[in-house]
């Protein structure tokens, strides 16, 4: 019973966190793969891809195929309005397993930018294939020439990721961890000074020493 439980979890934790590898051939055609590309194969990466929703629940395996291979990205702005809750009210009535980012700095507009966008919202990436404004005959035929289904398949209990930032948030540059290194070491030059001019006594000679 126990070995069955484990091997269940097992399962579903590979279904949630699946490891492809993407990778082109000498014909430039780029494919996604679950086996390691041949030696040929040009520019290859691995991509490790969470088909888990926000609250661990397994998306099915033909469902979590699809969003390996071709994932959902919804672009938003806080003033959207309409046509962003148009987008989410059409992606929720399909079951559609998809990540929001929010555009609302200009670093997020220029990751909007290179995602492919002309600045307009809502912008939908279906894999490769691009979506610039909400109209929903081209969304839905986009949708479904990538594989995913007409009616909703998604599990009991299984949520999208929380919205995030279009553009992640920058880690400090070299520059501030080697001002931020420097002071941390003139601040223990202070307090070592100090402490010993506090252990020194006041009638001591030049030359005492603990």
């Amino acid at each position: 019973m126990k070995r069955a439980a484990l091997l269940l979890l097992l399962l579903t934790a590979s279904a949630a966190h699946a490891q492809m590898y993407k990778w082109k051939d000498d014909k430039g055609v780029t494919h996604f793969t679950e086996t390691p590309p041949p030696t040929t194969a040009k520019k290859a990466e691995v991509k490790n891809y969470n088909t888990a929703g926000a609250g661990g629940v397994a998306l099915p395996a033909e469902l979590a195929e699809v969003v390996r291979a071709r994932p959902v990205v919804l672009y938003t702005t806080a003033n959207c309005g309409t046509g962003c809750n148009m987008a989410r009210t059409l992606l929720a009535t399909r079951g559609i397993p998809y990540r929001e980012k929010t555009v609302s700095t200009a670093e997020d507009h220029e990751a909007m930018k290179k995602a492919g966008s002309d600045g307009q919202v809502p912008f939908l990436l279906v894999g490769r294939s691009r979506q610039i404004g909400f109209e929903q005959g081209t969304w839905d035929s986009a949708l479904t020439d990538a594989g995913y289904p007409t009616v909703k398949m998604l599990p009991p209990g299984y949520s999208n990721p929380p919205p995030t930032s279009a553009a992640p948030p920058r880690g400090p540059s070299a520059e501030d961890v080697a001002n931020a290194k420097s002071e941390a070491e003139r601040a223990a030059a202070a307090a070592e000074k100090a402490r010993r001019e506090r252990d020194t006594p006041q009638n001591a000679s030049s030359n005492f020493r603990f």
